[in-house]
């Protein structure tokens, strides 16, 4: 009787609001600190195909001989995918917690007061998955390929954002887009469940949120642009 008792507690706690949020903020933590690596990683490019292709075979060589070929990365990935699942589970079971306790809708003044970055925190996230997939099989995977198939990490990089490929640029540009936003919120929404947010902290905490997602969206947009502009080759 005590162990099931017990068992209803932990389950109960495990399920609740705060671990939930917390759960969502931890993740987003993760997944905020993979961008700032993975945006140095697509900076490369500017050094040049030998500087984007070496940096693209030591994350595979990483930690040999104590890890196997690509070993360090498929531990990146289990991790990542660990949040990311975890981080949409929480998101929508908040989401939904919120319906039920609310089922009338917000007024228009309300709805109106929300920022624009919590607003499309939902949209924005379906259009992360989708293009995550797709960045997947086309700078990973190579299944793929606009402007053609290539070993060379950075001539994949190079060929998929050509000028003729217009729509994929688009199509990572607002993706990009929504991912400032999504970083905008999140990290604010963050450091409140992690308890930095107090009144006379608000204001630094607003525009270190707006920093990073700017630097980020920034940062991860000049590749692509420069090479559909013609300044990479």
């Amino acid at each position: 009787m005590a162990n099931s008792t017990l068992t209803k507690q932990r389950s109960e706690a495990l399920g609740s609001t705060v671990a939930l949020k917390s759960a969502m903020a931890v993740t987003g933590v993760i997944m905020a600190l993979f961008l700032v690596v993975h945006m140095y990683g697509n900076l490369n490019v500017f050094a040049g195909q030998e500087a984007f292709d070496n940096y693209s075979h030591h994350l595979r060589v990483f930690g040999e001989p104590m890890l196997p070929h690509g070993g360090f990365l498929w531990i990146v990935r289990v991790v990542l995918l660990a949040s990311v699942l975890i981080h949409i589970y929480a998101a929508v079971a908040l989401w939904r917690r919120a319906g039920t306790a609310r089922p009338v809708r917000y007024q228009v003044t309300k709805r109106v007061q929300r920022s624009y970055s919590s607003y499309t925190m939902r949209y924005g996230g379906v259009l992360i998955a989708l293009f995550v997939v797709f960045h997947i099989l086309h700078l990973t995977t190579n299944h793929i390929a606009p402007g053609g198939a290539s070993d060379s990490p950075y001539e994949r990089f190079v060929n998929g954002f050509q000028p003729e490929f217009w729509y994929v640029t688009l199509f990572y540009v607002l993706t990009v887009i929504a991912v400032g936003f999504h970083l905008r919120h999140g990290i604010w929404s963050a450091l409140t469940t992690l308890g930095a947010n107090r009144q006379s902290r608000q204001r630094s905490l607003n525009i270190i949120a707006t920093a990073i997602a700017f630097v980020l969206t920034v940062g991860f947009l000049l590749g692509p642009l420069s090479v559909t502009l013609g300044l990479v080759e």
